[in-house]
């Protein structure tokens, strides 16, 4: 009896003991587990506050170098000093690129040479092309193959070209964008001419080139681009033209008469798009230089469009068909008058 006392006094010891060894063991674990949380939470916030740091350092770094972008290449951008980069920059950055002016005699002739007689190329060049007799098929084709060469020189240059990047943009942008709009502008003058258009002077006089041009090339971006009433307003020049209007009231039209309020709301569609363009990185994928074999895709992609557009406008105008009937929208602008007739305010 008292050896069995004996054991059941050790075995109870030894359960009060295991009771005691378990629950010490929990402690300790629970402990150790509620330390390694601590550390866990402690080392989270350590890593959020870091990670929001160095986030907040790269959001002032990266928005003090756009600001830098930003200005430089507003102030390349900025030629005519207005203030502004609209489209008349580009324009006249392009046109001081070789090769983007085009001579209307020697374009019609080297065009003409090989299909037709040389009456009927002097005749094209003193008059335009319809009035030497040749049809709108065959002017068709001269401006498919114009939209062609162009394009495929723009694209062809875009994907040869290297790839800068970061600030080397605010001084290769100004560069990729006179070369975009510069076989565009090429491709204007060149359908100008195949549709009817007198000589562009496109030449520049002490560091200026004139208003009347800068304006209607405006317009035939306006309408390579969709831009509201820019082409009404060009089919009423060509009317104009084919009309026979003196170049005086021509150019009173387009400078500050009826034709300018369109030309003025074209260059702001373009000052806002070339704007979220330039500095939202925009030209960085489309535009030659900056974007290489990819911008030379885009560049491919987006040039014939707009050149077809031109094309369709300029394809039935008083200047390219004797029998053109205008448009209530053309007539509303009345150049001869120097006013705008009522029903342009429905436009």
């Amino acid at each position: 009896m008292a050896s069995k006392r004996i054991f059941d006094s050790i075995s109870n010891l030894a359960g009060e003991i295991g009771k005691t060894t378990s629950n010490t063991s929990r402690k300790v674990v629970d402990n150790m587990t509620n330390l390694d949380k601590q550390k866990m939470n402690e080392m989270r916030e350590n890593i959020t506050d870091s990670t929001q740091q160095l986030v907040e350092k790269a959001s002032l770094k990266v928005k003090e170098g756009a600001n830098k972008t930003t200005k430089a290449v507003s102030n390349v951008m900025d030629v005519n000093g207005d203030g502004q980069v609209d489209i008349e920059d580009v324009i006249i950055m392009a046109l001081k690129v070789p090769g983007v002016c085009i001579k209307r005699d020697d374009f019609l002739r080297s065009e003409f040479m090989k299909d037709y007689p040389p009456e009927v190329i002097n005749d094209a060049i003193a008059f335009n092309p319809a009035h030497a007799g040749i049809t709108p098929k065959e002017i068709e084709k001269y401006a498919n193959e114009v939209i062609k060469y162009e394009r495929n020189c723009v694209s062809g240059i875009s994907a040869a070209l290297s790839t800068p990047g970061g600030f080397a943009m605010a001084a290769t942008i100004p560069a990729d964008i006179a070369q975009y709009y510069g076989y565009m502008l090429r491709a204007t003058q060149k359908l100008l001419y195949l549709y009817g258009f007198p000589e562009i002077d496109v030449s520049e006089k002490s560091k200026k080139f004139d208003t009347e041009t800068l304006n209607i090339l405006t317009l035939c971006l306006g309408v390579m681009f969709g831009v509201a009433n820019a082409n009404n307003a060009l089919k009423a020049v060509a009317k104009a033209l084919g009309s026979g209007v003196q170049k005086q009231l021509m150019k009173k039209a387009l400078t500050k008469g009826t034709i300018y309020p369109i030309v003025k709301s074209t260059a702001k569609w373009f000052g806002v798009k070339m704007t979220k363009e330039v500095f939202t990185g925009f030209f960085k994928h489309a535009i030659p230089v900056v974007g290489g074999v990819i911008g030379g895709g885009l560049t491919y992609i987006s040039f014939k469009p707009c050149c077809d557009k031109l094309k369709a406008s300029l394809e039935d105008t008083l200047l390219s068909n004797p029998k053109h009937e205008a448009t209530n929208e053309e007539n509303a602008f009345d150049i001869e008058e120097g006013i705008i007739i009522e029903n342009c305010e429905s436009l």
